[in-house]
């Protein structure tokens, strides 16, 4: 008999009904031992990917906790979120853990994109700091947020503006034309590099958060014009995101890594395809998950106000996250109690072998440590 068990949940939410086609808005799988009842629960949740059957949910379950990987109303459509109908889903399923469940302690795991959103909850579960998506208000709900009592990073990356400005290819021309290159940025151009000198680093950084900040001006530009004809928002492409110096210099940020991967394979070849995060937006969509200016999705000003006991864990050999990545997440961190562990394997943890069973062994024991 298998040490563990799962079930479906499914919910209502306070700021959205259920479909007509007859699904719930949020959904999600619950882990749990087979034979007793856990007292402390995990929950998993990422902006757009289904995390549903999150891979750690039977080795976290077998070991004793539950575990609920949970889905918002925006798993599988990123291009229509909204961070604070997100966190407001995400509420759900932590009072779920709660009152049906019946766990007492509630561990906030934030994996992969999934991090800053995570620490987004638990920082505006302890007090609403955010203001509103333009022509938006805050819904009153965001006010009834549970707290959680732990927080984990795992393979995370720091806020979805900050990676998406690090992926992004500062070398297009025209935002329109997903072909157009400026030859003097562009990072596959062997004229300049790999290696990358530290003069072209700084104005290739320098442009990624430059061409951030013209989406943005455009969007708040598109709205106004929208507004004058009598419209409300509207939706566009944004092309080349897989451009991060790092995926072809492995001397900047140092790891393990392979170096000229990314979780698509070739960087160049998954750069030019229509494959990428931010693909579609809504113009309200990326002014609440990408902008650097407007987003709050950014990790720091939300993890500077946890001081929840923290562990942040990460692989050395991820192609997408690196060393630089979680030591940024460790040291926003508010807490006291906070630690950064570097651990062997892949994003996924898919190698080596034991390193799924190697990371909950690891969560484990920090948990029991702590009471849990």
């Amino acid at each position: 008999m298998t040490a563990w068990k799962k079930e479906f949940v499914s919910s209502l939410s306070p700021t959205a009904p259920r479909n007509g086609a007859g699904y719930c808005p949020c959904q999600g799988l619950y882990f749990s031992p087979a034979r007793s009842r856990p007292r402390t629960a995990l929950i998993a949740t990422h902006y757009n990917v289904d995390f549903s059957e999150h891979y750690l949910g039977e080795f976290m379950a077998a070991r004793g906790f539950g575990f609920l990987g949970w889905n918002t109303r925006f798993r599988g459509n990123e291009g229509f979120f909204l961070l604070e109908h997100a966190l407001i889903d995400i509420g759900v399923g932590v009072r779920w853990l709660k009152e049906q469940a019946g766990v007492d302690r509630v561990v906030i795991l934030g994996n992969s994109g999934g991090g800053s959103l995570m620490g987004a909850y638990q920082s505006q579960a302890q007090g609403v700091t955010m203001t509103p998506t333009p022509g938006l208000t805050l819904p009153d709900e965001l006010h009834d947020l549970i707290e959680a009592d732990f927080y984990i990073s795992l393979c995370s990356h720091l806020g979805r503006p900050e990676v998406l400005t690090d992926w992004f290819d500062p070398s297009i021309v025209d935002e329109t034309d997903p072909v157009s290159v400026d030859e003097s940025l562009n990072m596959y151009n062997t004229g300049n590099g790999p290696p990358y000198s530290a003069e072209f680093i700084a104005r290739y950084r320098a442009a990624q958060k430059a061409r951030n900040h013209r989406i943005t001006a455009w969007c708040h530009a598109e709205l106004e014009r929208l507004r004058d004809a009598g419209l409300f928002d509207r939706a566009f492409n944004m092309y080349r995101t897989w451009a991060d110096l790092r995926l072809m210099d492995g001397a900047i940020d140092p790891s393990n890594r392979e170096v000229g991967r990314c979780y698509l394979g070739d960087p160049k070849k998954a750069n030019f395809s229509p494959r990428g995060i931010g693909l579609v937006n809504t113009l309200r969509t990326w002014l609440s998950m990408w902008s650097l200016a407007d987003s709050h999705c950014r990790g720091a000003p939300h993890l500077n106000r946890i001081a929840l006991p923290a562990l942040v864990v990460q692989s050395d050999g991820d192609t997408g996250v690196f060393p630089g990545d979680a030591r940024a997440i460790h040291d926003a961190l508010g807490s006291d109690d906070k630690r950064l562990e570097m651990i062997v394997g892949d994003h996924y943890l898919q190698t080596p072998a034991n390193a799924r069973d190697g990371v909950a062994d690891m969560l484990t024991d920090w948990l029991h440590a702590r009471g849990a």
